[in-house]
Protein backbone atom coordinates (compact mmCIF):
# COMPACT_ATOMS: atom_id res chain seq x y z
CA UNK A 1 0.00 0.00 0.00
CA UNK A 2 1.14 3.57 -0.63
CA UNK A 3 1.33 6.24 2.07
CA UNK A 4 -2.12 7.46 1.03
CA UNK A 5 -3.61 4.00 1.41
CA UNK A 6 -3.96 3.36 -2.35
CA UNK A 7 -2.89 -0.06 -3.68
CA UNK A 8 0.38 -0.03 -5.58
CA UNK A 9 0.38 -0.95 -9.27
CA UNK A 10 1.48 -4.47 -10.18
CA UNK A 11 4.66 -3.85 -12.18
CA UNK A 12 5.47 -7.50 -12.85
CA UNK A 13 6.04 -8.61 -16.43
CA UNK A 14 3.28 -10.70 -18.05
CA UNK A 15 5.47 -13.80 -17.72
CA UNK A 16 6.14 -13.13 -14.03
CA UNK A 17 2.46 -12.45 -13.44
CA UNK A 18 1.55 -15.74 -15.09
CA UNK A 19 3.99 -17.60 -12.85
CA UNK A 20 2.49 -15.86 -9.82
CA UNK A 21 -1.02 -16.88 -10.91
CA UNK A 22 -2.11 -13.32 -11.78
CA UNK A 23 -4.40 -13.13 -14.82
CA UNK A 24 -3.55 -10.28 -17.17
CA UNK A 25 -6.33 -8.83 -19.35
CA UNK A 26 -5.98 -9.60 -23.05
CA UNK A 27 -5.24 -6.25 -24.67
CA UNK A 28 -5.23 -7.56 -28.25
CA UNK A 29 -7.79 -5.92 -30.55
CA UNK A 30 -11.09 -7.75 -30.84
CA UNK A 31 -11.07 -6.96 -34.56
CA UNK A 32 -8.70 -4.99 -36.76
CA UNK A 33 -8.65 -3.97 -40.41
CA UNK A 34 -5.58 -3.08 -42.41
CA UNK A 35 -5.71 -1.13 -45.69
CA UNK A 36 -9.20 -2.29 -46.67
CA UNK A 37 -10.05 -1.33 -50.24
CA UNK A 38 -13.30 -2.20 -52.00
CA UNK A 39 -14.88 -1.07 -55.26
CA UNK A 40 -18.23 -1.85 -56.88
CA UNK A 41 -19.70 -0.77 -60.21
CA UNK A 42 -16.60 1.26 -61.02
CA UNK A 43 -16.94 3.25 -57.79
CA UNK A 44 -14.58 3.16 -54.82
CA UNK A 45 -16.53 2.27 -51.66
CA UNK A 46 -13.58 1.98 -49.25
CA UNK A 47 -10.07 3.27 -49.87
CA UNK A 48 -7.23 1.88 -47.72
CA UNK A 49 -9.20 1.98 -44.46
CA UNK A 50 -7.50 0.79 -41.27
CA UNK A 51 -8.91 0.60 -37.74
CA UNK A 52 -8.94 -1.57 -34.62
CA UNK A 53 -11.44 -2.07 -31.78
CA UNK A 54 -10.07 -2.88 -28.32
CA UNK A 55 -11.91 -4.61 -25.46
CA UNK A 56 -14.00 -2.16 -23.42
CA UNK A 57 -13.72 0.61 -26.02
CA UNK A 58 -16.57 2.49 -27.71
CA UNK A 59 -15.59 3.56 -31.22
CA UNK A 60 -18.04 5.65 -33.24
CA UNK A 61 -17.83 5.52 -37.02
CA UNK A 62 -19.11 8.85 -38.27
CA UNK A 63 -19.77 9.99 -41.81
CA UNK A 64 -22.39 11.19 -44.27
CA UNK A 65 -24.76 8.87 -46.10
CA UNK A 66 -22.89 6.87 -48.74
CA UNK A 67 -19.53 7.20 -47.00
CA UNK A 68 -19.03 3.41 -46.68
CA UNK A 69 -19.85 2.98 -42.99
CA UNK A 70 -22.22 0.00 -43.30
CA UNK A 71 -20.00 -1.65 -45.93
CA UNK A 72 -17.02 -1.37 -43.59
CA UNK A 73 -19.01 -3.03 -40.79
CA UNK A 74 -19.90 -5.90 -43.11
CA UNK A 75 -16.23 -6.29 -44.04
CA UNK A 76 -15.26 -6.38 -40.35
CA UNK A 77 -17.90 -9.07 -39.73
CA UNK A 78 -16.80 -11.17 -42.70
CA UNK A 79 -20.06 -10.61 -44.58
CA UNK A 80 -18.35 -8.78 -47.48
CA UNK A 81 -14.96 -9.63 -48.95
CA UNK A 82 -12.67 -6.65 -49.70
CA UNK A 83 -10.66 -6.33 -52.90
CA UNK A 84 -7.48 -5.92 -50.87
CA UNK A 85 -6.34 -5.57 -47.28
CA UNK A 86 -7.06 -7.90 -44.40
CA UNK A 87 -9.29 -8.25 -41.36
CA UNK A 88 -8.13 -10.03 -38.21
CA UNK A 89 -10.72 -11.12 -35.64
CA UNK A 90 -9.59 -12.45 -32.29
CA UNK A 91 -10.06 -16.20 -32.22
CA UNK A 92 -13.20 -17.36 -30.44
CA UNK A 93 -14.85 -13.95 -29.95
CA UNK A 94 -18.63 -13.69 -29.82
CA UNK A 95 -20.20 -10.84 -31.80
CA UNK A 96 -23.58 -9.20 -31.24
CA UNK A 97 -24.87 -7.35 -34.30
CA UNK A 98 -27.69 -4.81 -34.65
CA UNK A 99 -28.14 -4.18 -38.40
CA UNK A 100 -29.34 -0.88 -39.80
CA UNK A 101 -32.65 -2.45 -40.83
CA UNK A 102 -34.39 -5.31 -39.10
CA UNK A 103 -37.24 -6.38 -41.40
CA UNK A 104 -40.25 -7.99 -39.76
CA UNK A 105 -43.29 -9.56 -41.35
CA UNK A 106 -46.19 -7.71 -39.76
CA UNK A 107 -48.48 -10.60 -40.63
CA UNK A 108 -46.67 -12.97 -38.24
CA UNK A 109 -47.31 -12.18 -34.54
CA UNK A 110 -44.10 -12.07 -32.54
CA UNK A 111 -43.54 -11.16 -28.90
CA UNK A 112 -40.52 -9.25 -27.65
CA UNK A 113 -39.25 -12.38 -25.88
CA UNK A 114 -39.55 -14.35 -29.12
CA UNK A 115 -37.65 -11.69 -31.08
CA UNK A 116 -34.83 -11.61 -28.53
CA UNK A 117 -34.46 -15.43 -28.60
CA UNK A 118 -35.19 -15.92 -32.30
CA UNK A 119 -32.01 -17.84 -33.13
CA UNK A 120 -30.85 -18.76 -29.62
CA UNK A 121 -32.41 -20.48 -26.62
CA UNK A 122 -30.86 -19.02 -23.47
CA UNK A 123 -31.66 -20.08 -19.91
CA UNK A 124 -34.75 -18.21 -18.63
CA UNK A 125 -32.57 -16.30 -16.17
CA UNK A 126 -30.44 -14.94 -19.03
CA UNK A 127 -33.49 -13.75 -20.92
CA UNK A 128 -34.85 -12.01 -17.82
CA UNK A 129 -31.47 -10.37 -17.18
CA UNK A 130 -31.14 -8.94 -20.69
CA UNK A 131 -34.74 -7.67 -20.73
CA UNK A 132 -34.15 -5.94 -17.39
CA UNK A 133 -30.84 -4.47 -18.55
CA UNK A 134 -32.39 -2.92 -21.65
CA UNK A 135 -35.44 -1.65 -19.75
CA UNK A 136 -38.09 -3.74 -21.54
CA UNK A 137 -38.91 -6.50 -19.02
CA UNK A 138 -42.45 -5.14 -18.81
CA UNK A 139 -42.80 -5.64 -22.58
CA UNK A 140 -41.79 -9.31 -22.60
CA UNK A 141 -45.15 -10.48 -24.03
CA UNK A 142 -45.90 -7.39 -26.14
CA UNK A 143 -46.22 -7.77 -29.91
CA UNK A 144 -43.18 -6.13 -31.55
CA UNK A 145 -45.40 -4.35 -34.08
CA UNK A 146 -46.92 -2.30 -31.23
CA UNK A 147 -43.58 -0.97 -29.94
CA UNK A 148 -42.39 2.60 -30.26
CA UNK A 149 -39.15 3.27 -32.10
CA UNK A 150 -37.16 3.47 -28.87
CA UNK A 151 -38.70 0.29 -27.47
CA UNK A 152 -38.01 -1.60 -30.68
CA UNK A 153 -34.36 -0.51 -30.69
CA UNK A 154 -33.97 -1.69 -27.09
CA UNK A 155 -35.44 -5.04 -28.14
CA UNK A 156 -32.95 -5.56 -30.97
CA UNK A 157 -30.10 -4.47 -28.69
CA UNK A 158 -31.32 -7.06 -26.16
CA UNK A 159 -31.25 -9.64 -28.95
CA UNK A 160 -27.62 -8.72 -29.72
CA UNK A 161 -26.71 -8.97 -26.01
CA UNK A 162 -28.33 -12.35 -25.32
CA UNK A 163 -25.15 -14.30 -26.18
CA UNK A 164 -23.01 -12.01 -23.98
CA UNK A 165 -20.83 -10.76 -26.85
CA UNK A 166 -17.21 -9.68 -26.67
CA UNK A 167 -17.88 -7.23 -29.51
CA UNK A 168 -21.15 -5.34 -30.01
CA UNK A 169 -21.70 -3.91 -33.51
CA UNK A 170 -24.44 -1.28 -33.83
CA UNK A 171 -25.33 0.09 -37.26
CA UNK A 172 -27.39 3.27 -36.84
CA UNK A 173 -29.01 2.03 -33.59
CA UNK A 174 -30.80 5.35 -33.04
CA UNK A 175 -32.54 5.36 -36.41
CA UNK A 176 -36.25 6.09 -36.06
CA UNK A 177 -35.86 7.29 -32.47
CA UNK A 178 -36.87 10.75 -31.32
CA UNK A 179 -34.35 13.24 -29.93
CA UNK A 180 -35.02 12.72 -26.23
CA UNK A 181 -34.94 8.91 -26.57
CA UNK A 182 -31.56 9.13 -28.34
CA UNK A 183 -29.87 10.30 -25.14
CA UNK A 184 -31.49 7.48 -23.12
CA UNK A 185 -30.38 4.83 -25.63
CA UNK A 186 -26.89 6.23 -25.82
CA UNK A 187 -26.60 6.04 -22.03
CA UNK A 188 -27.80 2.44 -22.25
CA UNK A 189 -24.97 1.70 -24.69
CA UNK A 190 -22.45 3.28 -22.32
CA UNK A 191 -23.86 1.20 -19.46
CA UNK A 192 -23.49 -1.98 -21.54
CA UNK A 193 -19.80 -1.24 -22.03
CA UNK A 194 -19.31 -0.66 -18.31
CA UNK A 195 -21.23 -3.75 -17.17
CA UNK A 196 -20.05 -6.21 -19.83
CA UNK A 197 -16.58 -4.88 -20.67
CA UNK A 198 -17.25 -5.55 -24.35
CA UNK A 199 -15.89 -3.51 -27.23
CA UNK A 200 -18.51 -1.52 -29.14
CA UNK A 201 -18.42 -0.10 -32.64
CA UNK A 202 -21.27 2.29 -33.32
CA UNK A 203 -22.18 3.71 -36.73
CA UNK A 204 -23.93 7.07 -36.95
CA UNK A 205 -24.32 10.08 -39.19
CA UNK A 206 -25.89 12.12 -36.38
CA UNK A 207 -23.24 14.55 -35.18
CA UNK A 208 -24.76 15.25 -31.75
CA UNK A 209 -24.94 11.55 -30.86
CA UNK A 210 -21.26 10.68 -31.01
CA UNK A 211 -19.89 12.84 -28.22
CA UNK A 212 -21.71 11.42 -25.20
CA UNK A 213 -19.93 8.12 -24.54
CA UNK A 214 -17.39 7.53 -27.34
CA UNK A 215 -13.75 6.93 -26.52
CA UNK A 216 -12.75 7.43 -30.13
CA UNK A 217 -14.40 8.80 -33.25
CA UNK A 218 -13.41 7.76 -36.77
CA UNK A 219 -14.63 10.11 -39.47
CA UNK A 220 -15.12 8.15 -42.71
CA UNK A 221 -15.80 9.31 -46.23
CA UNK A 222 -14.62 6.25 -48.19
CA UNK A 223 -11.24 6.81 -46.52
CA UNK A 224 -10.44 7.75 -42.92
CA UNK A 225 -10.59 11.54 -42.91
CA UNK A 226 -9.58 11.89 -39.27
CA UNK A 227 -9.80 10.01 -35.98
CA UNK A 228 -9.19 10.55 -32.29
CA UNK A 229 -11.00 11.53 -29.12
CA UNK A 230 -14.25 13.45 -29.81
CA UNK A 231 -12.88 16.87 -28.78
CA UNK A 232 -9.93 16.51 -31.15
CA UNK A 233 -12.03 15.28 -34.07
CA UNK A 234 -14.58 18.11 -33.91
CA UNK A 235 -11.73 20.64 -34.25
CA UNK A 236 -9.99 18.77 -37.09
CA UNK A 237 -9.97 20.61 -40.47
CA UNK A 238 -11.19 17.47 -42.28
CA UNK A 239 -14.18 17.21 -39.94
CA UNK A 240 -15.04 20.86 -40.52
CA UNK A 241 -14.63 20.42 -44.28
CA UNK A 242 -16.92 17.37 -44.31
CA UNK A 243 -19.66 18.62 -41.97
CA UNK A 244 -19.34 22.39 -42.19
CA UNK A 245 -18.16 25.08 -39.73
CA UNK A 246 -21.44 25.00 -37.79
CA UNK A 247 -20.94 21.38 -36.68
CA UNK A 248 -18.72 22.12 -33.68
CA UNK A 249 -21.12 24.81 -32.45
CA UNK A 250 -24.06 22.40 -32.71
CA UNK A 251 -22.12 19.75 -30.79
CA UNK A 252 -21.23 22.21 -28.05
CA UNK A 253 -24.91 23.07 -27.60
CA UNK A 254 -25.83 19.37 -27.46
CA UNK A 255 -23.20 18.62 -24.81
CA UNK A 256 -24.42 21.54 -22.68
CA UNK A 257 -28.05 20.50 -22.97
CA UNK A 258 -27.25 16.95 -21.95
CA UNK A 259 -25.13 17.78 -18.93
CA UNK A 260 -28.39 17.87 -17.01
CA UNK A 261 -30.76 15.58 -18.84
CA UNK A 262 -33.79 14.20 -17.22
CA UNK A 263 -33.15 10.76 -15.80
CA UNK A 264 -35.68 8.26 -17.12
CA UNK A 265 -36.98 5.27 -15.25
CA UNK A 266 -35.72 2.21 -17.21
CA UNK A 267 -38.32 1.04 -19.69
CA UNK A 268 -40.56 4.07 -19.27
CA UNK A 269 -41.18 6.82 -21.82
CA UNK A 270 -42.99 10.11 -21.52
CA UNK A 271 -46.33 10.65 -23.19
CA UNK A 272 -44.62 12.80 -25.83
CA UNK A 273 -42.13 10.02 -26.58
CA UNK A 274 -44.89 7.48 -27.04
CA UNK A 275 -46.65 9.87 -29.38
CA UNK A 276 -43.61 10.88 -31.46
CA UNK A 277 -41.49 7.74 -31.44
CA UNK A 278 -43.12 5.21 -33.74
CA UNK A 279 -41.05 4.95 -36.91
CA UNK A 280 -38.88 1.88 -37.29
Amino acid sequence: MTAMGEPTADRRSPAASARAGVTQPDARPLVSAEDITLSAGGRTILDRVSLAIAPGEIVTLLGPNGSGKTTLLKVLLGLVRPDSGRVVRREGITVGYVPQRFPLDGLVPMSVARLVTLTYRPPPSRLEAVLEETGIAHLRHADVTTLSGGEFQRAVIARALIRQPDLLVLDEPLQGVDFSSEAHLYRLIGGIRRSHGCGIILVSHDLHVVMAESDRVICLNRHVCCEGVPAAVEAHPEFVRLFGPGAARALAVYRHDHDHVHEAIPGEETTDQRHDDHAH
